[in-house]
């Protein structure tokens, strides 16, 4: 019997990852059973896009499922065919895997109906106009804010995001029509004068922490106006113009917005990737090789590191 070893948390808070071996997991209904890293060998009934061996990208789901099968830091991951995308040969597993948190992340707060309900956004082959609308992403140099700008200037948006003054290149490479120093004492008066006479339809917090809360609740105070804002992390002191609602990844893959996953995963995603439409940002940093690494790698991740991901390379 072919097994599948696994970094299991075997209790609340435990420190650190066990490594166990067990059944290889079998697809589905619906389902891609895919090697880590990264490519699709066996599909369950009823799944058209993928074939063995084909090189995907996926965003493991049990937080949602409660399935360790779902989950990631193993060798072998039963995923939903909605939340796994084709990759070009050429794009390195590596680099390819900081997308999948941060791509769902991005869309569900730019696309979903209770968020900020954008455009879905067009490919280049497409020639999608400008909306005349106008987005602020709170801190453009993470995972999910580099995925965000890409996203919304593919919407047709204009684009406005924060980084520290040594990423303003990197950020504005990736499609920011404007971005401010997040570390500076009048970052919210240069941002409100930016602002002052467009069509403002949102904010995306990719930080969602005290500072860029207090700095996005000061920002609609100075416009006299509640700002709609989606948060990667829940905001424990709401103000009447400032509620950010915390976005649920997943809620891509459930009705009404299941057609947000179908778009991204299922036909943008692998045709802008293919075109360079769309970059895997932030570049990669290898901190581990194999599961026996996992915990070490999530210790340096936790210490934060500006503009790169962190990967275990299996």
């Amino acid at each position: 019997m072919e097994t599948s070893t696994s970094a299991w948390l075997t209790e609340s808070k435990a420190y650190p990852f066990v490594l166990k071996a067990g059944p290889k997991p079998q697809p589905g209904e619906g389902e891609v059973l895919i090697r880590n890293a990264a490519v699709a060998i066996e599909v369950g009934a009823g799944v058209t896009r993928f074939k063995r061996g084909q090189p995907v990208i996926a965003h493991c789901n049990s937080l949602l499922t409660q399935n360790p099968a779902n989950s990631a830091f193993q060798h072998y991951t039963i995923l939903t065919e909605k939340l796994v995308a084709e990759i070009p040969a050429e794009l390195g597993f590596e680099q390819a895997v900081v997308l999948p948190l941060a791509i769902t992340t991005a869309c569900a707060g730019l696309y979903g109906s209770e968020y900020l309900n954008l455009p879905l956004p067009s490919l280049a082959s497409e020639k999608k106009k400008k909306t005349g609308q106008t987005i602020l992403i709170w801190g453009g140099v993470s995972s999910v804010g580099a995925t965000a700008i890409q996203l919304a200037s593919c919407s047709g948006l204009q684009v406005i995001t924060t980084a520290s003054t040594a990423n303003h290149d990197f950020v504005k490479s990736l499609g920011a029509d404007a971005v401010f120093d997040y570390k500076s004492p009048t970052v919210v008066d240069a941002i409100a004068k930016a602002v002052l006479d467009t069509d403002l339809v949102g904010v995306y917090d990719a930080i969602g922490e005290a500072p860029s809360f207090a700095a996005i609740t000061a920002l609609a105070d100075q416009l006299q106006r509640p700002l709609n804002t989606a948060a990667v992390l829940p905001c424990d002191q709401p103000t009447p113009r400032c509620i950010p609602k915390y976005v649920r990844a997943v809620s891509i893959i459930e009705q009404p917005d299941e057609h947000i996953a179908q778009w991204i995963w299922g036909q943008f995603l692998p045709q802008a990737l293919t075109s360079g439409q769309f970059q895997a940002k932030p570049d990669l940093y290898i901190v581990g090789n194999g599961l026996k690494d996992v915990q070490y790698g999530l210790d340096v991740q936790k210490k934060g590191v500006s503009a790169k991901k962190g990967v275990i390379s299996l």
